[in-house]
């Protein structure tokens, strides 16, 4: 058993990653911190645990724990860090995207390995701090790293993705309001959101050049799931594609490619993606589908920690999607 601790649990991310990990066989959860809920029982805020953990949040850390998670909001990793200090045998696993970028990516003589799996695995298994990828930056590259590969990325990369109103936050604002939400859709950051810098530094360094991507996402009128389709100029066939992408994934256990077409309830509450390809004409639909808090975020960290200790990759995520 290897003893764990998580920062910032009071939201949708830490949540998830609560409930994996009590779950999880070879984890024992130590402790939550969080600076607003201390002593309040974790089940108070996530009604999901009632009757699965007596942990209460704390306002302490342990700094001699195996693991750590950090699940705190963007550019508040790297102060926690600063301002805390755990051994140098601790494993770090951060979900925000304060090092995920390689400029960003080494913090007090700790190198962040970015910890896409399907990316470079050999690289995670040798790691102990790990970035976390972005939600839209895991469904985006997993549906474009097969081309990518194979330098076939040599046209615009047109990519539209809706995502549920968990990828926000728990915290209340305006666009997340249940009467503004209901029956709406709506685009936000359009051709700028923050994870396309990590989405073109991966794709750029299969394709050994600058990936034009324009990417537009919306924010959907559901609570949870990402529903990607990107599309581009590719000469082949779909059969030929299907080979490839086939072929990429054959060591990835939660990367699959199906021949019918796809939708969302297909992997809510999994860490499954799932894949699709359509050709029309001399274009390529690439549509791909990840639930955003676990594939897109809690359950790739445990994957991800999964890979680092030598473990079975799936341990602890063999979850069963919604889909009625």
């Amino acid at each position: 058993m290897k003893t764990a601790g998580i920062i910032g649990g009071s939201g949708y991310t830490g949540g998830e990653l609560i409930r994996l990990l009590i779950n999880h066989p070879k984890i024992e959860l130590e402790f939550v911190y969080s600076r607003t809920k201390q002593n309040k029982l974790i089940s108070d805020t996530h009604p999901d645990l009632l009757g699965s953990t007596i942990l209460c949040f704390t306002n302490k850390i342990n700094e001699q724990v195996e693991v750590v998670f950090l699940c705190l909001g963007h550019g508040k990793s790297f102060k926690f860090l600063e301002d805390n200090i755990f051994s140098d045998s601790t494993i770090i696993i951060d979900l925000s995207n304060d090092f995920r970028l390689k400029q960003d990516n080494t913090f007090k003589g700790r190198k962040f390995v970015y910890g896409l799996p399907e990316y470079k695995k050999e690289n995670i298994k040798a790691a102990n701090a790990i970035s976390n990828p972005g939600c839209f930056a895991t469904v985006i590259q997993l549906a474009l790293l097969p081309l990518a590969k194979h330098r076939l990325l040599n046209s615009k990369v047109h990519v539209n993705a809706t995502t549920g109103s968990t990828g926000a936050g728990a915290q209340f604002s305006s666009t997340k309001h249940f009467s503004w939400r209901n029956n709406n859709l709506s685009w936000y950051k359009p051709f700028a959101h923050q994870h396309l810098g990590e989405i073109t530094e991966t794709l750029s360094s299969l394709q050994n050049n600058e990936t034009n991507l324009i990417f537009l996402p919306h924010r959907g009128d559901f609570t949870r799931g990402i529903f990607s389709t990107a599309y581009l100029e590719y000469k082949g066939t779909v059969k030929e594609a299907e080979k490839l992408y086939n072929d990429f994934y054959l060591d990835a256990p939660f990367t699959h490619i199906s021949e019918n077409e796809i939708d969302l309830k297909n992997v809510v509450n999994s860490n499954n993606c799932f894949i699709h390809l359509y050709k029309h004409e001399n274009l390529l639909l690439i549509t791909s589908v990840i639930d955003n808090l676990i594939k897109g975020a809690s359950g790739q960290a445990v994957q991800n920690l999964n890979l680092m200790m030598g473990w079975n990759e799936n341990l602890g995520l063999k979850l069963k999607s919604s889909i009625y």
